[in-house]
């Protein structure tokens, strides 16, 4: 069955066949956390190509959202806000908006014949979960140890980012890597003092240490820590192919590789509370190139703990 012709009929679903429209509304995060996750194709499944002259695209057009795309029959090339995406062999592709992506974005694809045809995204903004603590300071200071080992820490991590892979995980359905408590959303925020923090760039599910980890799909590791980062602890990454990663923090364990292909489904590690955690948990954070986006929309309300 066709990519588009499976799509099923869900509000989270928005469909773009040329128009410049979207079906649906913005929504803040409790509105988000009850969205179903958009049906996804199986690796190496064939993608319905889109009409000439149209762009077909799936997912959520939000801040943090993700979409699968089709691009118009005859597309040599395709940019999304200018820079170039990658396009497979059967026209599909993948975007995504970052947490704080403005209110507008731009594909255009570059046709055989040497036309172009341009469509505007309206990316729909979120209410995120700000917390104002005024008489907390913004941050500890850090120590000599952490200022030593941090800089290192930080090349691993985006060199592991900087690594293309031939996964194809980005077409599947994604699965919640470990299912809980979910103790601290996407995105949420504190405001120290009146000078913001950074905010959360991942979704944190409480559960006890030892609790089994799986891939949330396939994939390569690009990066599994022999030891603890002094922040995200046992640290693990997964590339899904077309620039999107998972990585997953504060782990007990690590049971693959750097350079293993992984399978949906796959045990790779166990919950653990590494690095700095104030207790058990996993932190999930995922990327799209340098967007971070919020894993929830992926894999879907949490399913009941085992």
């Amino acid at each position: 069955m066709g990519f588009f012709a499976r799509l099923p009929a869900v509000t989270a679903v928005f469909v773009l066949l040329g128009s410049g429209h979207m079906a649906g509304a913005p929504a803040g995060n409790e509105a988000v956390a009850a969205m179903v996750a958009p049906e996804s194709v199986e690796a190496g499944e064939p993608i319905q190509a889109a009409p000439r002259g149209a762009f077909g695209l799936r997912g959520q057009i939000v801040q943090g959202g993700v979409v699968i795309g089709a691009a118009p029959r005859g597309t040599t090339m395709l940019t999304f806000n200018g820079d170039p995406v990658t396009v497979a062999r059967d026209g599909a592709f993948l975007i995504a908006f970052d947490r704080d992506a403005g209110p507008g974005a731009q594909l255009v694809a570059t046709l055989e014949n040497g036309s172009r045809i341009a469509e505007t995204l309206s990316v729909a903004p979120r209410a995120w979960n700000i917390s104002r603590l005024p008489t907390l300071p913004k941050y500890p200071v850090p120590t000599a140890e952490f200022q030593r080992l941090r800089p290192g820490e930080l090349a691993q991590i985006n060199g592991a980012r900087r690594m293309q892979t031939d996964a194809e995980g980005w077409r599947q359905p994604f699965l919640w890597p470990v299912t809980g408590r979910i103790s601290t959303r996407f995105g949420s925020q504190r405001i120290y003092a009146g000078e913001p923090g950074a905010y959360h760039s991942g979704v944190d599910v409480a559960r006890p240490v030892g609790t089994v980890v799986i891939a949330p799909a396939d994939g390569v590791v690009i990066l599994a820590t022999a030891k603890p980062f002094t922040l995200e602890g046992h640290l693990l990454m997964i590339d899904h192919g077309a620039g999107l990663n998972s990585a997953f923090m504060h782990l007990s364990r690590i049971d693959v590789t750097t350079g293993a292909h992984v399978r949906r489904g796959q045990p790779i590690g166990l919950v653990g509370a590494t690095g700095r955690a104030t207790g058990p948990h996993l932190h999930w954070g995922m990327k799209w190139r340098d967007a971070r986006i919020d894993p929830l929309l992926l894999a879907g309300p949490m399913p009941a703990a085992e």
